[in-house]
C-alpha cells in the first residue's frame, strides 16, 4: 500500500521512493533521502549583501547560489582552491566548492569530503565518472548533481581536487543528540531542518539531523555545524557494534577504518560524518547499489546488519570527533 509522509503543508508521497526500490532486498530509510516538497522554491534573491559569522568576506544572496562559485567565506581555513573547486568549468562541470563548500565540509544532503585519503577520492570520482558507481535516488538533486558534474572531469581535474582536499583537516561540525522526541522538521533545500514553533513529535526509528542555524547553512558557510538528533539507545548499540563486541554480527570497523576511525589507506575515515550520508552509504552497500571500490569488502560485513543496526552505527559515529 501507498504510504504518504505528511509534514507541514506538505506532502511527499513515498510511491517516489517505492519505485527506486522495487528491485531491492530492502527500501531506502526515507529519512536518509529526504526530497524538497512539489511545490519548494527558495526565497526570492532580495539582493541584500549577506554575511556568516567569523565571516571574512561579504556576498549576495544570488551569488551563493551560483553552482559556478564557491562562496569562500572563511579564506584562512584553507590554501588557495583551485579553478575546479572554486569555479568549475563551464557549461556543464559544476565548482566542487559549491556542493561540499570550500573546505569540503558538506552538508547532510551531501559528503563530508575534507580529509579524505587523496587516492580515495580519486577513485570516487574516476566511478563517477565512468557510471560505476551511482545511488538508490538518482533524481535527489545533489546526487543528480555529482553524477552528471563528474561525467566530464579531467584525470588533472580529479587531482587536483583530491590533492586540495586531501590535505585539509576535518572541523568537527555535528553534534549528537539522544531523545524520544524531535522537533517536527519539514525539507529545505534536500535537508531536514526545524523550522521553529516549538512543535514536537516522536523520533521513532529514524535520526532527524537538521542545521544548528539555518540561515549559514543555506549560505554555504563551511562552519555551519548539525544536530543529529537520534533514538535513545543508539549510542550504545551503535558503539557495541563498531568496535566488535558483537563478532556474530559484525567485524570491528577498526580493523579496515583504523583504531581511531580516521581511515587507511584502503578506507576512508568514518568518524565525525555526517549520520545521514553515512547511512545512504551503508544502505547502498548491503543493498548492492554500490558495487565499485571496496563494495565487495563492505557487503558481507553489513549482511546480518538489519536497518536498526545500521541507525545505532551512524549515530555512533557521527557523535566522535573526525
Amino acid at each position: 500500500m501507498q504510504q504518504i509522509f505528511r509534514l507541514p503543508g506538505v506532502v511527499l508521497a513515498a510511491c517516489l521512493i517505492a519505485a527506486s526500490a522495487s528491485t531491492l532486498a530492502i527500501e531506502p530509510p526515507a529519512w536518509a533521502y529526504p526530497f524538497n516538497p512539489p511545490d519548494y522554491q527558495p526565497a526570492p534573491d532580495d539582493g541584500v549583501v549577506r554575511r556568516v559569522p567569523g565571516g571574512a568576506v561579504t556576498y549576495p544572496l544570488g551569488q551563493t547560489r551560483n553552482p559556478f562559485f564557491a562562496p569562500d567565506w572563511h579564506p584562512g581555513d584553507h590554501p588557495p582552491m583551485p579553478a575546479i573547486v572554486a569555479q568549475g568549468r563551464r557549461p556543464d562541470t559544476l565548482a566542487c566548492g559549491f556542493c561540499h563548500r570550500a573546505t569540503g565540509s558538506g552538508g547532510p544532503e551531501n559528503a563530508n569530503i575534507t580529509g579524505l585519503p587523496f587516492d580515495y577520492i580519486v577513485h570516487q570520482l574516476r566511478d563517477y565518472r565512468s557510471g560505476a558507481r551511482s545511488t538508490a535516488m538518482p533524481q535527489r538533486l545533489p546526487q543528480k548533481f555529482m553524477i552528471s558534474a563528474s561525467k566530464n572531469l579531467t584525470d588533472d581535474e580529479i587531482r587536483q581536487a583530491a590533492a586540495y582536499f586531501s590535505a585539509l583537516k576535518p572541523r568537527r561540525n555535528i553534534r549528537v543528540i539522544e531523545t524520544g522526541t524531535v522537533p517536527r522538521p519539514v525539507v529545505v533545500n534536500w535537508t531536514w531542518v526545524d523550522p521553529g514553533g516549538g512543535v514536537r513529535e516522536p523520533i521513532g526509528r529514524r535520526i532527524v539531523e537538521v542545521p544548528e542555524h539555518l540561515e549559514p547553512f543555506e549560505l554555504r558557510d563551511p562552519r555551519a555545524t548539525f544536530i543529529a538528533y537520534v533514538p535513545p539507545g543508539s549510542l550504545a548499540r551503535g558503539e557495541a557494534l563498531v568496535s566488535g563486541k558483537r563478532p556474530d554480527q559484525v567485524t570491528a570497523c577498526a580493523s579496515c577504518h583504523g583504531a581511531d576511525l580516521r581511515g587507511m589507506t584502503i578506507a576512508p575515515p568514518i568518524a565525525g560524518r555526517s549520520a545521514s550520508y553515512a547511512m545512504r552509504q551503508l544502505y547502498e552497500f548491503k543493498s548492492g547499489l554500490r558495487t565499485a571500490g571496496n563494495a565487495a569488502l563492505m557487503k558481507p560485513v553489513l549482511e546480518k546488519l538489519d536497518g536498526d543496526d545500521l541507525l545505532a552505527i551512524v549515530a555512533y559515529l557521527a557523535s566522535l570527533a573526525p
